[in-house]
């Protein structure tokens, strides 16, 4: 079995490395300057940057000021994508950062805590003829974090600020092949607003977006694993159901983590590609929060229920000290995620990266739950620690067998152990890939727009998620074999009299699994 696990994960591992291409590309634009002519309908016309019916553009701001062209009437334009491209459904989603270039000058200089305020609006269009249809339009406000180097002296003026990015928008669908964004910078000294923001010369945009060759192997992989998980998970819920007696609380977990891992493998992505749903994102995030409760949850049961020193077990409300703070991480989790890919199911250029107290939030989130998992971890490091020391104590008893139990009993520690192994290795790579993740989706919106997860990694990670419940509901599934009386000569539940063999699976068509008659009290008595 083990090596049959090691040769499938070896070859996956080996064909993503070749054939899957990166998960996801960021597209650099350069905003056009585009200068507004018709000041009393500007609300109502789009201003594209190149093209049929291109606006009047502009240079630079020097050629602005030369002919006297208030900052009111300029429009950042920008067009997604780049002439002779078009998107498409399978880049599933798109998240742009803003750069700005700013350029110290002595009487214009960055004041302390300054805002910049964006009035953006966004539309699409699928015929290079066809109007603009808007998506959305808000004004919204960014907090400006911009050092200069030099000294800020007449002879470094026009020298570039060092400023962070700046999260600007994120859709969770491409339905539509083309896509313009207008951005302005109104000007009112009365009320504050883009007053001390320096002298600003260029806006650019950093787009990312799912590579559509790795959709279509992400997609390949969930519509081949959905029904592998749900027929195993049918052929064992049915063995459980022909047994004398009532499935036992960890038989219950492995199916609901089967069910779980079946939600998330469902394959409703594919729907994405005919279909404007901009809440895929967000419903992703819930079937992945779904399925990482449940995995920390099984774990903890598993554990739980293999120890000999726990005098109450088979019953959830046991655990309820563990898995009670797994469930409130979850709703924490779900949470913040609604109050940003909530928002912007109506308002795409929201960020609750855009305000210091949503920064501090976010990166609070990602630290905390980083710090939990790796001590969750270790606190099952330790129960497997538990689980494997009062297994020890029992094959003491094992040599004194006749050698048909003693090689089944060996056999069958042998693949427990093994099991509970491949659980830690499994655990600590689920950590490693949640802490990953989160920090490389917050580097896209605090400026590490180039990071990314490999894509070996990555559906590395998800094919172990499926192997390892595939494996627990084959190996726990309800043997047809029997093995004799469970109290004959009180060797560890098995007649001396029966020629017994090694076998595929754990459990016992009847009574409790063979592991929990050699490692719970009952293998005492």
């Amino acid at each position: 079995m083990e090596f049959i696990w090691l040769e499938v994960g070896n070859l996956l591992q080996s064909l993503q490395l070749f054939t899957s291409p990166s998960p996801t590309s960021a597209v650099y634009y350069t905003a056009m300057k585009c200068v507004d002519v018709r000041k009393s309908s500007h609300k109502t016309k789009w201003f594209i940057p190149w093209g049929v019916n291109s606006c009047e553009r502009i240079g630079n701001l020097d050629e602005a000021k030369d002919k006297h062209i208030e900052a009111d009437d300029i429009v950042f334009a920008v067009h997604i994508p780049p002439p002779q491209k078009e998107m498409s459904p399978w880049f599933q989603f798109m998240l742009y950062i803003l750069q700005m270039d700013i350029a110290f000058k002595s009487n214009n200089q960055i004041k302390e805590n300054a805002e910049v305020t964006l009035e953006v609006s966004l539309a699409y269009r699928d015929d290079p003829s066809s109007d603009w249809t808007t998506i959305a339009e808000a004004t919204e406000i960014r907090k400006l974090k911009c050092v200069f180097g030099p000294s800020k002296t007449k002879e470094n003026e026009g020298r570039y600020y060092d400023c962070e990015v700046l999260p600007f928008m994120e859709i969770g669908t491409v339905a539509h092949k083309y896509y313009l964004v207008n951005i302005r910078l109104p000007v009112n000294e009365k009320k504050g607003i883009n007053v001390g923001i320096g002298e600003i010369k260029d806006l650019h945009l950093v787009g990312i977006h799912q590579n559509g060759g790795f959709t279509k192997v992400w997609f390949a992989m969930k519509t081949f694993l959905t029904p592998s998980i749900f027929i195993i998970m049918v052929w064992y819920w049915r063995r459980i159901t022909m047994m004398t007696r009532a499935p036992v609380l960890l038989e219950k977990v492995i199916f609901a983590l089967g069910i779980s891992m079946t939600f998330i493998n469902i394959p409703v992505e594919w729907f994405s590609i005919g279909f404007d749903w901009t809440w895929m994102l967000l419903f992703g995030d819930i079937r992945q929060g779904i399925f990482y409760a449940m995995l920390l949850s099984f774990w903890i049961i598993f554990c739980g229920e293999h120890m000999m020193d726990h005098t109450e077990q088979n019953h959830f409300s046991v655990y309820w000290k563990q898995v009670g703070p797994i469930a409130v991480g979850s709703f924490c989790l779900f949470v913040f995620d609604m109050c940003e890919r909530g928002v912007q199911l109506k308002n795409p250029f929201y960020s609750i990266w855009a305000t210091d107290v949503g920064t501090e939030l976010a990166m609070a989130f990602i630290i905390v739950a980083g710090i939990c998992l790796c001590l969750y971890f270790l606190f099952l490091c330790f129960m497997v620690f538990q689980v494997f020391r009062n297994i020890s104590g029992k094959q003491s008893a094992i040599p004194a067998m006749t050698k048909s139990r003693r090689l089944h009993y060996e056999g069958l520690i042998f693949r427990f152990k093994f099991l509970m192994l491949i659980t830690l290795a499994c655990a600590a790579m689920t950590v490693i890939f949640f802490i990953v993740s989160q920090v490389t989706e917050g580097q896209w919106k605090w400026g590490g727009y180039t990071v990314q997860l490999n894509s070996a990694f990555f559906t590395g990670i998800y094919g172990m998620w499926n192997l390892y419940v595939f494996a627990l509901m084959f190996l726990y599934a309800p043997s047809h074999k029997h093995y004799g009386d469970d109290h004959s000569n009180g060797d560890l539940g098995v007649n001396s009299a029966e020629d017994l063999q090694l076998t595929t699976t754990i459990t016992h068509v009847d009574g409790p699994t063979e592991i929990y008659k050699l490692t719970r009290k009952e293998a005492q008595e």
